[in-house]
């Protein structure tokens, strides 16, 4: 009887075993579904603009490694795009040169200004940046807020192109993790540069109305083209300049997103401040 009752024991504890076996696939399945099937279309958005569906959401080095991020786009003509920013407050970077560099190593190094320090070339379409700003902060161009973007072939309705960008904060010059070129590395939330952004230019009385799209998707753990790493809740701003830059005398209109966007959203501005008190 004794081995009888060994022999129950084991098919049953077999049998437990099955179950939960079944249960952890079932749940894993699960998972699956709902982190890279559901969720990931649920958070796809482009309301109002669906042609931004088909356009990139990463920049590349000149080596073609993945670059920052998309975050921000803009329509207006290019001397809209260069007055917007100026009445924000920012200066029009330099290209690379010789000249250049040597000035914004000499910023860096004696802690001097240099208004139009240029920044490194980022790549889209295979083109690097067409129009590249910066705002330094504190003393020098070794931290500043810097944008990038590329003309793309889309237009608003009154005929006015749309720029694809992408922001950042400058937090220290250094060596890139990936290459071991000397390089400026990025604060890692991305999200904190693209709101600045677009604040700076609402306070300039420079856009009429703003939205969101879907950019890269939510991320915890990115890493840029020097090896830097961000977090995003993946969302890029779309905002339409004021024509001949005439300051606007109200905010702009922002278009709602989704609920399930702005409840994405607001989970994300929630682990903010637990992602910010990771080191960079």
């Amino acid at each position: 009887m004794r081995q009888d009752g060994n022999q129950r024991a084991r098919v049953a504890g077999r049998s437990r075993a099955r179950r939960v076996a079944i249960v952890l696939g079932l749940l894993a399945l699960g998972y699956g579904a709902l982190a890279y099937l559901a969720l990931p279309e649920i958070w796809r958005h482009y309301e109002h603009r669906p042609s931004m569906e088909s356009e990139p959401r990463f920049t590349r080095t000149a080596d073609d490694i993945p670059g920052d991020p998309l975050n921000v786009a803009l329509f207006g003509t290019e001397p809209e795009m260069i007055e917007a920013f100026t009445k924000a407050g920012f200066t029009q970077a330099k290209a690379l040169g010789l000249r250049s560099d040597l000035r914004i190593g000499e910023s860096v190094v004696l802690d001097r200004p240099d208004l139009n320090a240029p920044v490194s070339s980022l790549f889209l379409w295979g083109r690097k940046q067409d129009l590249a700003f910066e705002q330094e902060v504190g003393t020098s161009a070794d931290h500043r807020h810097h944008a990038r973007f590329w003309k793309s072939s889309q237009q608003s309705e009154d005929g006015r192109p749309l720029w694809l960008g992408s922001t950042t904060f400058d937090r220290g010059s250094g060596v890139s993790h990936l290459t071991g070129q000397i390089t400026h590395h990025i604060s890692a939330d991305i999200d904190a540069e693209r709101d600045y952004t677009f604040a700076a230019l609402t306070h300039a009385g420079q856009l009429v109305s703003w939205y969101r799209v879907t950019g890269i998707g939510p991320t915890l753990d990115g890493r840029n083209g020097g090896g830097d790493r961000y977090y995003t809740d993946g969302e890029m701003d779309v905002g339409v300049l004021s024509p001949d830059n005439v300051v606007q005398s109200h905010p702009p209109e922002r278009l709602p997103s989704p609920p399930a966007i702005q409840v994405k959203d607001w989970f994300f501005s929630g682990l903010r401040p637990l992602l910010s008190a990771t080191r960079d």
